[in-house]
């Protein structure tokens, strides 16, 4: 913790010692050499001309600690302020489609208590994993591919239609990952194109990992005008990758009249 007032005074303390000594030596010189212009250190002792050095010596050291220390709090303020913005950037995610599987349940509690079992079970996993897994630094790719499915696997039994949800998958278990990214991607697809879609509505997802990159690809069809780009989802996952990947992803989003594609690039951590 900081204590502004407490390095005010330490830089008050540096400076006049700093500048006492020759202010000092310069006085006496002149008072008891009785000289109108002197040398500062001029016929001095070696052995005091040494002693001063030493503490002016001593003073840059001082002065260096102190400044280190500056720069440390600052980074780790810097760093600390990041954690928290990451924080709340990562209690963002999903709450749209939590609000709306409570929604559901609602109805589905009176009218198919055995399904609404099952989705409390399901929902329950995915709330765990985006609460608790969600808050580590990095996951699993794989532990991010089920969170994905059993995703996927509620929202197919929220609807009354038929949706054609693709999910592939090329990875080693091993690899690891920031989680919940691919999740935002994913909600938006469902959020922009199939809920508004009453048929033929399709979701495409490829997650690859090869060599220094981890690929994830996704499309789906929608309604013209549906779709935004500017929405708070992909705000949200924008600025955490410029938190957790800077300068070591790439996301690309297009679409067509009908067709919305977004593919993300990362560099994988060693």
């Amino acid at each position: 913790m900081a204590f502004p007032g407490r390095n005010r005074k330490y830089s008050v303390i540096i400076l006049l010692a700093t500048v006492l000594v020759p202010v000092l030596v310069l006085t006496y010189e002149i008072i008891f050499t009785r000289e109108t212009s002197v040398t500062f250190l001029e016929n001095y002792h070696s052995n005091v001309v040494t002693l001063i050095i030493c503490y002016y010596a001593l003073l840059l050291l001082l002065a260096f600690f102190w400044l280190g220390r500056q720069f440390v709090r600052m980074a780790k303020l810097k760093n600390e302020t990041l954690k928290a913005e990451l924080m709340l950037l990562q209690s963002q995610v999903n709450p749209h489609f939590f609000f709306n599987m409570l929604n559901n349940l609602y109805g589905l509690v009176a009218k198919d208590p055995a399904k609404a079992q099952a989705l409390i079970l399901k929902l329950s996993d995915l709330m765990r994993y985006s609460i608790y897994d969600g808050g580590r630094e990095m996951v699993h790719l794989q532990e991010e591919i089920d969170f994905l499915t059993r995703y996927i696997e509620l929202h197919k039994m929220r609807y009354h239609k038929n949706i054609q949800v693709d999910l592939r998958s090329a990875v080693d278990a091993n690899q690891q990952v920031v989680p919940l990214l691919f999740i935002i991607l994913l909600e938006n697809a469902f959020k922009h194109g199939v809920e508004n879609l009453r048929e033929n509505a399709y979701i495409k997802i490829d997650l690859t990992a090869s060599g220094k990159q981890i690929c994830f690809s996704i499309e789906n069809n929608y309604e013209k005008q549906q779709h935004s780009e500017t929405g708070i989802g992909l705000k949200n996952l924008k600025r955490r990758l410029e938190l957790m990947y800077p300068h070591r992803h790439d996301l690309r989003v297009s679409a067509t009249e009908n067709v919305y594609q977004v593919q993300l690039t990362l560099d994988r951590y060693d």
